[in-house]
C-alpha cells in the first residue's frame, strides 16, 4: 500500500457536495481508501481570474493502485461527475489533482510529483 495525497475542488454548482462525492466516488474504488479529510477552502480562481471561486481541500490516501493507475481514475471520476476540460484553469465542476504519491519522485508527460505547482496552493499548506 501506499500513502498519497490528492487536491480537490471545483467552483461551478454545489462545490461542497461536488467534492464529497468525487471522494465518495474514490473511496468506493478497489484498492483506493480515504483516510483523512481536510477542511474545506474557500479559495480565489488562478489564472482565468474572472470566474467563481472555488473551494478546494486535500485528502489522504491508501491504495494498491500505482501511481498511474490513481491518477486514470481520478480523471475518470471528473469525468463521470461532468467535468469538460473547454479551457486549462477554466472553471470546472471538479478538479482532482495527484499531489504526492509516498516518496515517488516522477517527470512523466501525463503526471509529474510531486505535483508542480502544490506549494502555490493555499490549501495545501494549512
Amino acid at each position: 500500500m501506499a500513502t498519497a495525497f490528492i487536491g480537490f475542488g471545483g467552483n461551478l454548482g454545489d462545490r461542497a457536495a461536488a467534492c464529497a462525492e468525487a471522494l465518495a466516488r474514490l473511496g468506493s474504488t478497489d484498492g483506493v481508501g480515504v483516510v483523512a479529510v481536510s477542511d474545506l477552502f474557500r479559495s480565489d480562481p488562478v489564472g482565468i481570474v474572472d470566474q467563481p471561486w472555488f473551494i478546494n481541500g486535500v485528502a489522504a490516501l491508501e491504495t494498491r493502485l500505482s501511481a498511474i493507475d490513481l491518477l486514470n481514475r481520478l480523471i475518470e471520476i471528473e469525468a463521470e461527475m461532468g467535468r469538460v476540460r473547454l479551457r486549462k484553469n477554466g472553471p470546472r465542476i471538479i478538479d482532482l489533482d495527484l499531489l504526492l504519491y509516498g516518496d515517488l519522485r516522477l517527470a512523466e508527460a501525463t503526471l509529474t510529483l510531486p505535483h508542480p505547482r502544490m506549494l502555490e496552493r493555499h490549501f495545501v499548506l494549512v
